[in-house]
């Protein structure tokens, strides 16, 4: 089949959206497909430019194309999940959340005001109706299905996929630090790692990995980090290459992954495919369908004082190897590959 895999850019970003949905046409390929990514452009700032980018998706024609007819349209995110076709299925990473879960919080900028509620109504009857469209409707995690039937009443069967490079991560040692890895992003909730880092009873380490958001998020956390006298308890390694993740997966003593309603969060799977531990917290969403608590890791309120007591759970380096193990064993049993993915989406 010739599949057009729909999903946005936002310029200059680069995360697990991207990578998804380069993994995902190079399975479909990997299976005899014909498959490409088309990408529009989404910005949502100032709010008032969102419903141009839904109508552009509504105008956008990928079914009858310069190389032929597509047989299969797979969208991916909003609003490029609107695009039209007459085959079409949707495997959403996620709605847009501003208007949903985070809707007129810290983290949104669609605020309960009269534009706000016009726009975040105008998003909610749009997935209402052209969600509806696809011959079937997919997630990728029971948490992002779970907010689509509470918000739109609309039920989405979860399909797990792999992380990037999953069959490249593996365990070396269990060296002396907790390892926090994902871009800086208020959601992601470094500064409450780093505050959780204040009230560490034992020697642990936390390392904190990935590129920012924006500067402003990284001074925030690096001027804390020195006015607390931190630095030597707290390393900032920024962006690194792949090979330098996976070798800091491989030697960490546990993986600090405290999200707010995750959406899925490759975290989990990269930890687990390590053999490593995590700490979630209870509102992380995501890592909730990957760690058993107490089994291969914890799962705690998010709070400074229950994040700082797990993270001195782990200078147990025995402790941190059982539920490594553990960790491992859960992500086989799960028995999350490329090859499910596309057999359930093409079929």
């Amino acid at each position: 089949m010739k599949i057009v895999i729909t999903t946005v850019q936002a310029p200059f970003i680069k995360g697990g959206a991207e990578f998804l949905a380069d993994n995902l046409k190079n399975a479909l390929i990997l299976e005899g497909h014909e498959a490409e990514i088309v990408t529009m452009p989404f910005m949502d700032n100032p709010i008032d430019v969102i419903e141009d980018h839904m109508l552009m998706a509504r105008l956008m024609k990928v079914e009858h194309i310069w190389a032929g007819h597509s047989d299969l349209c797979i969208g991916l995110k909003f609003p490029a999940y609107y695009i039209p076709h007459s085959n079409k299925v949707v495997w959403a990473l996620h709605q847009h959340r501003a208007a949903y879960d985070l809707f007129d919080t810290e983290f949104s900028n669609i605020k309960n005001t009269a534009q706000g509620n016009a726009i975040r109504n105008k998003i909610i009857n749009a997935d209402n109706i052209y969600l509806k469209e696809a011959k079937r409707i997919y997630t990728i995690a029971d948490n992002v299905s779970n907010r689509m039937e509470k918000y739109n009443q609309i039920s989405a069967q979860t399909l797990y996929h792999p992380c990037p490079d999953m069959d490249r991560l593996g365990c070396a040692e269990y060296e002396n630090y907790i390892l926090m890895p994902s871009r800086i992003n208020i959601t992601k909730r470094q500064m409450l790692a780093i505050e959780s880092m204040c009230k560490v009873k034992s020697d642990l380490k936390l390392y904190i990995v990935g590129g920012a958001d924006n500067v402003e998020e990284t001074d925030k956390m690096l001027n804390f980090i020195k006015e607390k006298k931190l630095s030597n308890r707290i390393k900032y390694f920024n962006y690194v290459s792949q090979e330098e993740k996976i070798k800091l997966y491989a030697n960490a003593r546990a993986v600090l992954f405290i999200p707010l309603d995750e959406d899925y969060g490759y975290i989990s799977l990269e930890a687990l495919a390590s053999s490593k531990a995590v700490i979630t917290a209870k509102d992380s969403g995501g890592p909730l369908e990957f760690v058993e608590n107490n089994k291969n890791g914890l799962i705690v309120d998010s709070t400074p004082d229950e994040i700082a007591r797990a993270i001195d759970t782990f200078v147990s380096e025995t402790q941190a190897k059982e539920w490594g193990r553990n960790s491992l064993k859960r992500l086989k049993d799960m028995n999350i590959t490329w090859k499910n993915v596309v057999k359930e989406l093409t079929k």
